[in-house]
């Protein structure tokens, strides 16, 4: 990468607008374009997707999990998935949550983010719930690289808030999460960039960003926002829960998109509804 991570982002935030296109093969998805549950349902699913947002859209976020079940078959789905998305110089965001202690999260930095992977994402979402800094192997493998990570800092799934909004002391358990990724992100917050630590904070998490107190301003972190579109975010939410950030926010959409299917044209019409509603918003 001739770029780091924040740089390349940003850039393609700024040209298509600050967009994340979700690849999600959920059963009910497949089903609903008429194609059947299998690998050949999947695959067809998922390149079409590809034909629609490739260099269309800031990034692209597959789901690994609805690769990962149907095994060996569906992972080689995927890595055709990244790798076409990569070839048309389209950012990807592999979301698969890893995270583990030691040896094992240097493990899976390898297995996403190395040169030598076999297809690297652009970006890989991790999970901080063994503690920020048994990220490390991905961080610091992710920034030699000219990758990123995106650490889950506030989710807006119901049993969220118990672990997240915890404290010990002053500080709660998002705020420690967010402190990490501003001190990982401090060059390049010196030189007025993104860094390559994002942060994943769901769009409809309302007020909770405000109440814990959380300067997502400070962290120049790039924050993906899950759940705009269907999972009921809309801009009104984003403004209520990032503000002055809204520069920083790449919010993500999947099946708001992808029920436009199974016609290219119809994901097409539909990524570029929500690239300009969200373009407008972030100004």
């Amino acid at each position: 990468m001739t770029e780091p991570f924040g740089t390349r982002l940003a850039a393609a935030m700024r040209r298509h607008g600050p967009l994340c296109a979700g690849i999600d093969p959920h059963r009910s998805l497949i089903e609903s374009w008429g194609l059947t549950y299998d690998v050949g349902g999947l695959e067809r699913f998922a390149l079409t997707c590809v034909e629609a947002f490739a260099g269309r859209v800031a990034a692209v976020k597959p789901q690994s999990a609805f690769f990962e079940v149907f095994g060996s078959r569906g992972v080689a789905v995927l890595e055709r998935v990244l790798a076409e998305l990569r070839e048309s110089g389209t950012v990807t965001i592999l979301d698969a949550k890893r995270g583990d202690i030691g040896s094992t999260m240097d493990a899976y930095a390898q297995a996403y983010l190395a040169p030598t992977a076999p297809s690297p994402a652009d970006a890989l979402t991790i999970s901080p719930f063994l503690g920020y800094e048994a990220l490390r192997p991905a961080i610091d493998l992710a920034g030699q690289s000219g990758r990123g990570v995106f650490v889950l800092a506030l989710t807006s799934n119901l049993e969220g808030p118990s672990v997240q909004h915890a404290r010990r002391g002053d500080e709660s358990v998002a705020g420690s999460i967010v402190r990490g990724a501003a001190a990982d992100n401090a060059a390049a917050r010196a030189r007025g960039h993104l860094g390559h630590v994002g942060l994943v904070v769901g769009a409809t998490v309302g007020p909770a960003v405000a109440e814990l107190g959380l300067d997502l301003g400070a962290t120049a972190a790039p924050v993906l926002a899950p759940g705009f579109g269907a999972q009921g975010g809309d801009v009104a939410a984003l403004e209520r829960t990032f503000g002055s950030a809204r520069g920083q926010v790449l919010a993500s959409s999947s099946r708001e998109i992808l029920a436009a299917g199974p016609e290219p044209h119809r994901l097409i019409d539909a990524v570029a509804r929500s690239a300009d509603v969200l373009t407008q918003w972030a100004r």
